[in-house]
Order: C-alpha cells, then sequence, then structure tokens
C-alpha cells in the first residue's frame, strides 16, 4: 500500500489500490510497475505528460484494456476486471473526454440506455424512467429536464448527464478523463460544484487534466506518471505547481509561453466581408507573414465556424479571400491546400487523422501529390518525410508505422502538424493547438510555432486558454456573437478587457 504524504489519511483504508500494474502493446511498454491508490471521498488527480500511461491505466480500470501483470484491490479484496460493463457492476464508471452519448435520444433514456425500466418485454415504462432520472437529476442540482433530447444540450450540460448516468449505476468510483477541455469558465464552476457533492456523498473521483489551475482547485491528492513509471504521490496543500512540473517532465519548464519576436512580414491573408446566416457577419481582418494572430471569444462566438469558413470545410454565403493580395476562389479544401494553407482542426481525431492509418501515412495524407507519379507511391519519399518529422517534433512512436491510434494526445497533435508541414504550408490555422496536452508537449508546441513564424509562416491561433492567447500572440481579435468586437495588441490585452469584449460589453 502507497504511503500517504499527509497525516489526514493515516487512518484511511484505500478505497482501491492498483500495484505493480504492468501493460506492453506493441514495441511500447505502457506501464511499468504502475501503483496507484485512491481514498474514500477524494478528488485523486492523475497527472503526466501525453504517453506518460495515463489513459491506459484508466482503460484497465474500466475493463477496455487487460493488465499484463499486477493487482487490483477493491475495498481490500482482490478483484479481476473483465470488461467495461463488469467494472460497472463493481460500481467503476469512466466520463472519457469524448462523451458516449445518443444525441437523438431523450436525457432520461440516455441515463437508462440499456437498462430501461420494462412493463413487459420490448414495453418500455417511460413514466418511471423519467421520474428516476429526473430524481437523480435534481439531486445533483441540475437545472435538466429529462425528457429533453440530448442533441439540444450544451457540452456542460451533457457532461452532467455522463454523471447523473454513472450515479445511475451505483458508482462508487468515478473516472474524468480531461471533464473540462471544451467548458467555459462558469460551465466548469458548476461541474466543480456538482463533484463537491458527489465527495460529500463518498464517491471517489480519478480526475485526468492538464489544467495546473484545477487541480490546485478540486484535487485532494495527485499522483504523477513519467514514462510509464510511477513518479510519486502528493497531498495537493502540500506540493507547488513548479514540483509537480518538474516530477512531470523531469526538468525546469521555466518559461510558459517562450514567445519569441518574429519579424512581421508582408500581407499574406486578407479576409473582407465574409458572411455565412447566423453564424458569421461581416468578417474582415489580415494577416501577416511572421505573425500570430489570435482569435478570442466564448464558446459559440464563431471562431472554429470562422477557420472553417476560410478553409472551405462549410460553404459561406458572401465574402472576399486573397491571398498575397490576390482574389482567390476556395470552394473546397483543396483548394486551400493547393494555396497553401493548413488547418489544425479542433478535434484531432475524427477530423485531423485517419486513426487506424499509421504515422507516416498521416504525415503525407495532404502531400500525395508530391509523392505519387501516376497513380504510383512513392514510398521511400514518404518514408524520408516521415522520418525527418518524426525526429524535428520529437513524435514519440517506436516507429514510422506506428498507427496513430495508438500515440498519445500529444504525440497525435504533433502528427497533423507534420501533416500540414508536410505540405509546405505557410498560413496555419491552429483551432486550439494545446486542448489536452501536458505542460510540455505545449511548450514544444509553442516553441515549433516559433520557429515557423521566424521561417515566414503566418499562424492563426483560435484559443479558449486566454493566458495563451496573451501569451503566444502578436495581436488579438476578439468575436462576440459571430462578429469582430475588438482587436488589440497582445501588449495592450488584458484578461479582463478581452472577457468584457466577448460577453458583449462596450
Amino acid at each position: 500500500m502507497l504511503q500517504p504524504e499527509n497525516a489526514k489519511y493515516a487512518t484511511r483504508r484505500a478505497k482501491l489500490e492498483m500495484q505493480h500494474i504492468h501493460k506492453v502493446f506493441p514495441g511500447v511498454v505502457a506501464l511499468d510497475d504502475v501503483q496507484f491508490e485512491l481514498w474514500r471521498g477524494e478528488v485523486h488527480i492523475l497527472l503526466g505528460e501525453n504517453g506518460a500511461g495515463k489513459s491506459t491505466l484508466v482503460k484497465i480500470l474500466s475493463g477496455a484494456f487487460p493488465m499484463n501483470s499486477g493487482q487490483i484491490l477493491l475495498d481490500g479484496e482482490e478483484i479481476h476486471i473483465k470488461n467495461p460493463r463488469h467494472a460497472q457492476t463493481l460500481g467503476i464508471s469512466t466520463i472519457y473526454q469524448e462523451l458516449n452519448l445518443v444525441p437523438q435520444l431523450s436525457v432520461g433514456e440516455n441515463i437508462f440506455l440499456g437498462r430501461e425500466p420494462m412493463v413487459a418485454p420490448g414495453l418500455i415504462q417511460r413514466k418511471n424512467l423519467y421520474k428516476e432520472a429526473q430524481r437523480i437529476l435534481d439531486g445533483l442540482n441540475i437545472a435538466i429536464d429529462a425528457r429533453t433530447p440530448v442533441r439540444n444540450l450544451s457540452i456542460a450540460h451533457q457532461q452532467m448527464v455522463e454523471v447523473a448516468k454513472a450515479l445511475s449505476l451505483n458508482a462508487k468510483i468515478l473516472i474524468m478523463d480531461e471533464p473540462t477541455s471544451a467548458l467555459t469558465d462558469q460551465e466548469i464552476h458548476c461541474l466543480f460544484d456538482i463533484i463537491h457533492t458527489l465527495k460529500q456523498r463518498g464517491v471517489s473521483i480519478i480526475y485526468i487534466s492538464h489544467r495546473m489551475d484545477e487541480l490546485f482547485e478540486i484535487g485532494d491528492r495527485v499522483t504523477i506518471l513519467r514514462d510509464g513509471k510511477y513518479i510519486g504521490t502528493r497531498t495537493i496543500t502540500d506540493t507547488t505547481r513548479a514540483e509537480l512540473i518538474r516530477m512531470m517532465v523531469n526538468r525546469e519548464v521555466k518559461e510558459q509561453y517562450p514567445k519569441q519576436k518574429a519579424v512581421i512580414g508582408e500581407q499574406v491573408l486578407r479576409v473582407e466581408e465574409l458572411n455565412r446566416k447566423d453564424v458569421l457577419k461581416d468578417i474582415s481582418f489580415s494577416l501577416n507573414r511572421g505573425e500570430i494572430l489570435a482569435f478570442a471569444g466564448l464558446l459559440g462566438s464563431g471562431r472554429t465556424e470562422l477557420a472553417r469558413a476560410i478553409f472551405a470545410a462549410d460553404p459561406i454565403d458572401s465574402g472576399r479571400i486573397f491571398i498575397h493580395g490576390k482574389l482567390v476562389k476556395i470552394k473546397k479544401p483543396r483548394s486551400a491546400i493547393n494555396h497553401k494553407m493548413g488547418f489544425l482542426t479542433e478535434d484531432r481525431k475524427s477530423q485531423g487523422l485517419i486513426l487506424n492509418l499509421s504515422v507516416k501515412e498521416n504525415i503525407c495524407l495532404a502531400s500525395l501529390d508530391r509523392f505519387s507519379r501516376m497513380g504510383v507511391v512513392n514510398t521511400s519519399g514518404e518514408r524520408t518525410a516521415a522520418d525527418h518529422f518524426i525526429k524535428t517534433l520529437r513524435i514519440r512512436t517506436p516507429n514510422r508505422d506506428q498507427k496513430a491510434l495508438h500515440l498519445s494526445g500529444g504525440n497525435q497533435q504533433k502528427v497533423v502538424i507534420s501533416k500540414w508541414l508536410c505540405s509546405q504550408s505557410d498560413i496555419l490555422i491552429f483551432d486550439e493547438p494545446t486542448r489536452g496536452i501536458d505542460v510540455g508537449s505545449k511548450v514544444e508546441i509553442y516553441q515549433l510555432m516559433n520557429r515557423l513564424t521566424a521561417d515566414g509562416a503566418a499562424i492563426i491561433m483560435i484559443s479558449s486558454d486566454l493566458p495563451e492567447v496573451l501569451g503566444m500572440s502578436d495581436r488579438i481579435l476578439v468575436m462576440c456573437r459571430g462578429g469582430i468586437a475588438a482587436e488589440f495588441t497582445a501588449e495592450a490585452a488584458t484578461q479582463e478587457a478581452i472577457l468584457h469584449k466577448a460577453i458583449g460589453e462596450n
């Protein structure tokens, strides 16, 4: 059993113990003699860089992966978790970053999906279903009608439905994987209120997040993994941000936002009066060589919709786009790529990668014209290009033929960036480039952005992280209700000023 770091835990029995956990994937030791301990009614943070083994550990606990060796104890008794349904019967539920809900069904139907109360075989007792679902929601102070279709809910409310679903399964251990990655500050506070309620009920929570501020607000203890190994456990009150970062990356990260001033050159992109009904309103802006232009704003303000419109992933009703001073017609993404434009999408897994393809194939995906002649692919050229970007961007992969599916989130992000660098794009749109990425990988991506702008690339950065916006941009445009509400230089901007404009205040 792990020794607690604080005397207040000294007489407490562990709710859960994971001892000497070992897990190997082809070519990769994902977990090497890892240990983890969870107490009743605590929020225990699981922290580490992408690829440290966090997701593998919780997938073993949730029944998604078998372990090669080790021992799991629940309330002091050894258990052997066979599959996710078995984990649920043991009181272990997981809320993944990609929510597992059926949008077409109601909240109540999602909560009891597969476990609906029946009047007779094939006939659901809907009155009782909605009554019980509403009781669970009300008990968590969640103001949602159980009959509401899930597709009508915000991401935050969908997260809360997942919590309600877990409680309907009588969960005693709740795993939350990056639960705030797509939430506003107000929505995060609502989620934290629910977490406090769960703690008071004795529910134990394993919480994975890369947002350091959250750890100190919501956590009781934190366990750090690095390169698949257990590094240590600390109580939140007895540690510091600097110590946790040092334990995570085995080095000092002295500057979180290492922005370097690049020489701002000529205009490379100009957008004039771009419109899309009910989404974008008279958007006009310019982007210069060597510049990082940040778009800030609340969720739903139109930032991602603007990026997709410029890249022709979505249609526009009117507007003009100029590249290097020339009016261009971009009607589909291939045309944008031909104009040396790259788009790092917000959702890398469903829109940026083909997960079942290799690292090499994903890197070369947007550049097939360069690597093929008369339908024959130059595989040697692909291998050379892939090896170059794996080395340059320090992508952690056993080899170029590893499927992107098996990489950590940070390394998947590097593969997507490599895809656009391989296509020789010099106008880059980065939508939430560091969401769900650990602090060490974030710094590497920031340093890459510095190198790109120093070499003359121009970057549009969309981010919900205001310190990132302030720390890494040269200029900031604030969006509100589909329009541009304000423009700031990075030196003149403050978080307060950006937020005032983002909510529509003068």
